[in-house]
C-alpha cells in the first residue's frame, strides 16, 4: 500500500526544537490559521477551499428518491469523501486509508448528526417521495488539516446550494425547471465548523491550531471540535494516545469558538458578496448567461 513520504530524523528534530521554543516553520503563532479563502463557482452549490496548500473543493447535487422506511418523514442527506492520488501519494482509488475513513466520520457528526439540515423540509410526499441531498468531497491538496477545510467546505456549498422548487396538485408532483421558477434555499438550521488543534511533546503540553502535513507527522495527539458561532458544541474528538491535561483542552476549546465566528462571519460575507454578483442585471441576465454557455 503506498505509503506518506515521512520526514527524515533530522526534520523531525528541527521541527520539534522549533515547536519546542515556540517558533513554526511558517511564522504563525500558536493559534493562528493559515490565509483562508472560499470561492464559490458559477453553479448553485460548488465550493472551492483553500487553506495555506490545502485545497478542498465540495459540490452539493439534490436528486427525488424515496425516503427511508424507517424515516417517511424526513428526507436523505449524505457526505461522500473522496481522497485521490492527485492530493497525496498516500491515498489509492477504492482503497479508503485511515484519514479518508476518519474525516468521513468527524463530518457526518458534525454537519448531519448535528441536525444543521432541517430534513424535515425535504420530504415531498410523506413515505414515497423526498429530496435526496448529497455533498461530494473532493481533496485536491493535502498539506495538513484536511478535517477544518472540509467542513468548511461542506457547510459552504450546502448554504450557497439552491434545490429546484416544486408542487404538488391531485397527488402529482411537479418539479420545476430553473427558467420556470427560482430554485430555492435548503432549509438550513445551524452552521458547524471543525477547529482541529494539534499537541506536542512528552505529555502534550503545546497545543497548534492548524496543522501543516509536517507538523502533523510530529504530533503525538490530536482534538477536533466541532461547533457553531452561538458556542453550541456538536462533538469533540480527542484522537492519539497522550493525554491532554484538561486546562489545555478548555483553552483549546475557548480559542475555538473565537475562530469559529471569523470563519463564519467569512462565510455571511462570501455568501453576500455572490448573491449581489448574481443578481447584478437581474434574473433575466442570468438566464442569458446560462443560454450562453
Amino acid at each position: 500500500m503506498p505509503r506518506e513520504a515521512e520526514l527524515s530524523l533530522n526534520e523531525k528534530q528541527f521541527l520539534l526544537q522549533a515547536i519546542q521554543e515556540n517558533l513554526r516553520l511558517d511564522g504563525r503563532e500558536p493559534d493562528q490559521y493559515r490565509p483562508l479563502e472560499l470561492t464559490f463557482g458559477d453553479e448553485h452549490g460548488v465550493a472551492d477551499v483553500t487553506l495555506g496548500k490545502t485545497r478542498v473543493l465540495a459540490r452539493a447535487s439534490a436528486e427525488v428518491t424515496v425516503p427511508y422506511a424507517d424515516r417517511p418523514l424526513d428526507g436523505v442527506f449524505t457526505i461522500a469523501t473522496e481522497l485521490s492520488p492527485m492530493a497525496s501519494p498516500a491515498f489509492e482509488v477504492n482503497r479508503p486509508t485511515e484519514t479518508e475513513v476518519l474525516l468521513s466520520r468527524l463530518l457526518e457528526k458534525t454537519v448531519r448528526r448535528s441536525g444543521a439540515l432541517d430534513t424535515e423540509s425535504l420530504c415531498l410526499v410523506a413515505g414515497q417521495k423526498c429530496w435526496s441531498v448529497r455533498v461530494d468531497v473532493h481533496v485536491l491538496s493535502h498539506d495538513g488539516n484536511l478535517i477544518d477545510a472540509s467542513c468548511f467546505a461542506v457547510v459552504a456549498a450546502l448554504r450557497h446550494f439552491r434545490k429546484p422548487d416544486t408542487s404538488i396538485e391531485g397527488g402529482i408532483l411537479t418539479v420545476y425547471t430553473p427558467a420556470e421558477r427560482e430554485p430555492v434555499p435548503l432549509g438550513w438550521l445551524h452552521s458547524p465548523f471543525c477547529v482541529t488543534w494539534s499537541y506536542f511533546g512528552e505529555e502534550g503540553e503545546t497545543a497548534l491550531l492548524d496543522a501543516t502535513r509536517a507538523e502533523e507527522q510530529v504530533r503525538v495527539g490530536s482534538c477536533t471540535i466541532s461547533l457553531n458561532r452561538h458556542g453550541e458544541i456538536c462533538q469533540i474528538a480527542k484522537l492519539g494516545g497522550t493525554p491532554v491535561d484538561a486546562l489545555v483542552l478548555l483553552q483549546c476549546t475557548s480559542i475555538a469558538l473565537t475562530k469559529v465566528k471569523e470563519i463564519s462571519s467569512l462565510l455571511d460575507k462570501k455568501l453576500d458578496e455572490d448573491t449581489k454578483r448574481r443578481n447584478k442585471g437581474g434574473r433575466a441576465a442570468e438566464l442569458t448567461a446560462e443560454n450562453d454557455r
